[in-house]
């Protein structure tokens, strides 16, 4: 009956920690989360910077899923290149380790688990009573305080394992036995959705004796390459970039993890030789030690080979045939600033794409391109698909102005690509029609100077330059009208081929208005998002 109870201490000890690791995640998610991730964009530069920020952020926030989905929101909404991601997510890796130091210098050395629960208290009534950052500091409180209960009630839970469950009732110290402990810990992960907690209670392990030191270096190493397996599971039916982003973790963690295996012997040897004592003594310490150096080295080894990397997965990941083929995350809508971004750099895709689809309609050849109707019109479904799942109530919100302006886009955007799927025909009359020549050169420019500046991302100057030249086009297509008028009255011209013409004219006409107002509401956008 007491092994019965004891079991269900170490066990809910391990809920209590999980839970803790959840509500402290949340708290400080709150709390720093844009912060952290406008110093993501800031920092990042290069591989080496991202891996910096990326430990730093992990460190802060305590979760590796959220430093990964910013880093992948980034890729897709522009904001870093692929290469730079990558730094962010090997310094994740990094990030994680400080758990470890908290439950062995904290947990064990201090025995907090009694003096923090006041902490709970406190922390939990903030939460209650208070609003804004006050509550995201109480809830941040407060889960601190439960990791480290429950950190107390794993450690009492397998205190009496000690002579139960010992070194021997593992594989032998083979590196068989620490390939199938590596193993284990792969699965103890999958199955508890949190590697911070099965490094948790194998430190305790350690520190009560129930196992050596080699074999929980073995089942960390196992755990730190399941945490790989949420990130891939996380992919499914993403973009190119997520799937490219979670599946580098994926092999970046396996490659270092199986160079790590490799690592226990020669590191035990060094700590038997130069601190055999320390070794015995502080076996936990040791340990988060070895955690914390393997993947220094694995992120060191990387480094330069971070372009290398990202070339091979993107091959082993290639981009759709049709690169304007877009899949939104729904994890992103966690992240509202980020969400209207990755929308925006996705906006400006679909309009570059438009844009170079009417050069084909009017028979440009620089920059034109046919493109797959019925698949463009799907994207445009599914970029306003998810700009309908972007909520905001406040309307002084410093997102609500870029939100209505994307909305805007959006609008526009549909309307011409309506014009030029349903009113085709105006547009190859446009084409060759002997008397609109310059007013079709006069539009075509328009439309290649448009995409050499949405290509130099120059909103603000696009936004100008369509705003004059659509106020010449008006002129222009005034005075054409009357012309072509005047032509259909003296019988020049018959009155259907006439009216051939007129309506072409105003599908110039009204197409240079969509490509104006595109451009201003794109450019309103980017300086709502303060750029």
């Amino acid at each position: 009956m007491h092994s019965w109870i004891t079991l269900s201490q170490a066990v809910g000890g391990i809920g209590i920690f999980i839970l803790g690791m959840i509500i402290m995640t949340q708290g400080l998610h709150a709390l720093a989360g844009d912060a952290i991730r406008n110093a993501l964009i800031r920092f990042t530069k290069t591989p080496t910077t991202g891996v910096i920020t990326g430990a730093i952020s992990t460190a802060v926030l305590q979760s590796s899923s959220a430093t990964t989905v910013a880093a992948v929101g980034f890729v897709s909404a522009g904001l870093l290149t692929f290469p730079q991601a990558l730094g962010i997510i090997f310094g994740a890796n990094i990030g994680t380790t400080i758990t470890g130091w908290m439950v062995a210098l904290l947990g064990f050395k201090l025995k907090l688990g009694t003096i923090v629960l006041p902490f709970i208290l406190v922390g939990s009534s903030l939460k209650l009573f208070s609003k804004g950052k006050a509550a995201d500091i109480g809830f941040a409180i407060a889960g601190f305080g439960l990791i480290f209960v429950g950190i107390g009630f794993m450690q009492e839970g397998m205190s009496v394992y000690k002579d139960i469950i010992s070194p021997e009732y593992f594989e032998g110290d083979s590196f068989i036995g620490r390939f199938e402990l590596f193993l284990l810990g792969i699965l103890v992960t999958i199955i508890t959705q949190s590697s911070s907690a099965g490094v948790a209670a194998t430190l305790t392990m350690i520190y009560g004796g129930a196992i050596s030191f080699e074999q929980g270096a073995a089942l960390v190493v196992g755990m730190d390459v399941g945490t790989t397996v949420t990130a891939a599971l996380a992919t499914i039916g993403g973009s190119t970039e997520v799937k490219r982003t979670g599946f580098s973790h994926v092999v970046y963690n396996i490659f270092t993890g199986i160079a790590a295996l490799f690592l226990i012997a020669p590191y035990t040897m060094f700590f038997e030789s130069f601190a055999p004592g320390f070794l015995m003594q502080q076996a936990e310490i040791v340990l988060v030690l070895f955690h914390t150096f393997f993947n220094f080295l694995g992120v060191i080894a990387i480094i330069p080979f971070t372009t290398p990397f990202a070339h091979l997965m993107e091959k082993i990941i290639p981009e759709p045939k049709q690169k304007y083929i877009q899949d939104f995350d729904p994890a992103l809508l966690e992240n509202i600033p980020l969400a209207l971004s990755v929308v925006q750099k996705s906006l400006e895709n679909e309009f570059k794409t438009l844009l170079r689809y009417m050069l084909y309609l009017l028979g440009a050849k620089k920059n034109a391109h046919k493109i797959n109707l019925h698949a463009f019109d799907k994207l445009l479904d599914e970029t306003q698909t998810f700009l309908d799942k972007i909520h905001l109530k406040n309307t002084q919100d410093a997102n609500w102005q870029r939100l209505i302006s994307l909305i805007h886009v959006i609008d526009h955007l549909q309307r011409l690509f309506d014009r030029c799927r349903e009113d085709e025909h105006k547009a190859l009359f446009l084409q060759s029609s002997p008397l609109l020549v310059l007013e079709k050169k006069q539009f075509i420019e328009l439309i290649q100077t448009s995409l050499q500046l949405l290509e130099q991302t120059s909103l603000q100057e696009l936004a100008n330059y369509t705003q004059q030249n659509n106020n010449e086009i008006e002129k222009k297509t005034e005075q054409k009208r009357e012309e072509i008028t005047l032509l259909m009255a003296d019988g020049t011209v018959s009155i259907d081929e006439g009216t051939y013409h007129l309506e072409a004219v105003r599908w110039l006409q009204r197409s240079s208005v969509h490509i104006t107002r595109i451009a201003y509401h794109l450019q309103q956008a980017l300086l709502s998002a303060g750029k």
